[in-house]
């Protein structure tokens, strides 16, 4: 059973507002939550269309939304315009991306996201393309990997963890979760922060890894083109970086119509039953224009 909970449900669908008979994209199936709300609001005449770049979350969502009119597409939500063109679908109603890590694979440490169990090096949100972690650890140049870790992860001693990473790989391979996360607790002071020092290293890992800001910039692009007009569109970020780039896509009066002048959050109940929840921020804008093919 699928242990990932999604975070801001209720507000989600509120401000989405799905009804019985539309078309709907989960761009982020995951353990299939938000699916699931959609898929019962647009009811049997209905169509929640889902992709995911993990076939194991295809598989694991599955389980979740028998009977529901849900559809999986092993793909990512950058490659939303391939997938409604292959179903002869020109635009939908709404769509959703969640951009965070669903906690099923989190914990997985067979995945290599995280440092709190010790895991191969990976990371790959979809384990049958790219190059897992480990590679960038093994061949990138110094400088290329504290420029990384400095944009993606905005470490202020990306510098310092770059240069112990090449001293380090030239005596033996990093090929593990744990030996990064020792290396960079090593060489970065614990400050007051609540959070382990390795952790922006690890975030800026696993965007560079999966080309995450790459994907989100081009599914913003070709968003509009995907949605009728008066339909909606709903990104859930979870650092700055994501948030910046939704924020100033829907800043665009001449295709949205923003339904959230700042981002909403997570209230104290949903954060204290789901400390990832904590990040959370979900913008929702409306298409008004433009968007043209």
């Amino acid at each position: 059973m699928a242990r990932h909970v999604s975070v801001l449900p209720a507000e989600v669908i509120e401000l989405l507002d799905p009804r019985p008979g539309q078309v709907f994209v989960d761009g982020t199936l995951g353990a299939g939550g938000h699916a699931r709300l959609i898929a019962e609001r647009v009811g049997p005449t209905g169509r929640v269309i889902a992709l995911d770049h993990d076939p194991a979350m295809i598989v694991l969502a599955g389980q979740n939304l028998a009977g529901l009119p849900v559809t999986a597409h092993h793909a990512g939500f950058d490659q939303l315009r391939e997938v409604l063109d292959s179903l002869q679908i020109a635009e939908v109603d709404g769509v959703l991306a969640d951009l965070g890590i669903c906690s099923d694979q989190l914990d997985d440490p067979a995945r290599g996201f995280t440092f709190q169990n010790d895991g191969p090096l990976d990371m790959r949100l979809d384990p049958t393309r790219g190059v897992p972690a480990s590679r960038l650890v093994a061949t990138l140049p110094e400088r290329e990997l504290a420029d990384l870790i400095y944009r993606f992860g905005e470490e202020r001693h990306s510098r310092r963890i770059a240069r112990r990473i090449v001293e380090r790989r030239e005596r033996a391979p990093i090929t593990t979760t744990a030996e990064l996360a020792d290396l960079v607790r090593s060489c970065v002071p614990r400050g007051r922060e609540r959070i382990d020092p390795a952790t922006r290293t690890f975030q800026a890992m696993r965007i560079a890894v999966n080309e995450e800001l790459t994907a989100l910039d081009m599914f913003l692009k070709l968003l509009p083109a995907c949605i009728k007009l008066g339909g909606r569109a709903a990104v859930i970020s979870f650092h700055s970086l994501e948030d910046r780039a939704v924020k100033q896509a829907f800043r665009d009066r001449a295709v949205w119509r923003p339904l959230t002048k700042k981002p909403v959050t997570a209230g104290e109940d949903e954060t204290r039953d789901n400390p990832r929840a904590r990040s959370a921020k979900l913008r929702v804008a409306e298409r008004i224009a433009g968007g043209d093919p």
